[in-house]
């Protein structure tokens, strides 16, 4: 069970308020799509396949969710325009449940391993330093003792937000000066997070994805010197992408997972955007668990992704 599991009604409020935008933009759209019909019938499905298409669900993951909905309507025989929406969340919750791990857990913390070594990677400007304050802000709220690591050593301004948010959340923070090795500022923060035993670190690094080459050796020394201190690290490595960036999201996802072994997805600002069906289809097409959704610029804007709830939260309950 992670440690953020619990659903409250503050935060399926905050849920439902950051998704409006894209709620707004799809009923929208279903609207149109099922206009002057009574029946679920060829015509209703190819406006609905466009409809989550354009919406950024993705291609792939909109053929599956249509395959299901034929298939009920085939089984069903009779299937209202009215009844739609109902089976339309549930088809989808019933994909993202079968193709991924278990729902809302967070970053589960193993007592057997401490510090808990978290590697935080994405490109620049997906909100990847702002991802970190506020898991370290919840990670120090459920009672944790937590290090960050600015590993990001090529851009001035991700240390000096990452030394905001470390004097802002309370936390300590090892650093170095501008364009020192990434590997060293890595290795510097573990032995310290041993040495004061937390219970957590967490690692920014750097977002380039210019070439490719590079940042792969980079992300592969950065681990494997983490290793020298911590055997095991990192546990998790979270990719952090931008839900308002829509299908640019999934190729980033693409080089990433390319790039080094992701095991952990955020999507954030989702708030901002009509784009939010993203996440829907890049949980089921990385068979990668999205963990945590970003809702806002508040330190509790940073929620555990939920599939039935942000479903539910996207079609109505």
């Amino acid at each position: 069970m992670g440690i953020f599991s619990f659903f409250s009604k503050e935060k399926k409020e905050t849920l439902d308020k950051g998704l409006s935008k894209t709620k707004e933009n799809v009923f929208t759209k279903i609207t149109r799509a099922i206009a002057g019909k009574s029946k679920v019938d060829d015509a209703v499905l190819d406006n609905l396949e466009e409809v989550l298409i354009t919406s950024d669900v993705g291609v792939e993951t909109t053929l599956k969710i249509i395959d299901r909905i034929e298939k009920r309507v085939e089984r069903d025989k009779y299937v209202t325009t009215s009844e739609l929406t109902n089976i339309l969340r549930e088809e989808i919750a019933n994909l993202l449940t079968e193709n991924n791990t278990e729902d809302g857990e967070g970053f589960d913390l193993p007592a057997d391993k401490r510090p808990y070594v978290i590697m935080v990677v994405g490109v620049n400007g997906v909100g990847k330093t702002t991802t970190i304050g506020k898991l370290a802000y919840q990670f120090k709220k459920a009672g944790k003792k937590v290090y960050l690591g600015a590993a990001d050593t090529f851009r001035a301004a991700a240390v000096e937000q990452l030394v905001i948010w470390s004097e802002r959340v309370g936390v300590p923070i090892v650093k170095q000066k501008m364009g020192s090795d990434p590997a060293s500022v890595a290795f510097d923060t573990l032995s310290s997070a041993k040495a004061n035993d937390a219970d957590v670190v967490i690692i920014d690094t750097a977002g380039r994805l210019h070439n490719k080459i590079n940042l792969m050796n980079e992300l592969t020394k950065i681990k494997n010197v983490m290793k020298k201190v911590v055997p095991d690290a990192p546990h998790e490595v979270l990719l952090v992408l931008d839900g308002s960036t829509g299908q640019n999201a999934f190729e980033q996802a693409k080089q990433f997972t390319a790039a080094t072994e992701v095991n952990a997805l955020a999507v954030t600002k989702l708030d901002g955007t009509a784009k939010g069906g993203v996440v829907i289809g890049i949980s089921d097409q990385f068979r990668i668990p999205v963990k945590y959704i970003g809702l806002g610029e508040g330190m509790e804007d940073l929620q555990v992704f939920r599939k039935r709830e942000f479903v539910n939260s996207l079609f109505g309950e």
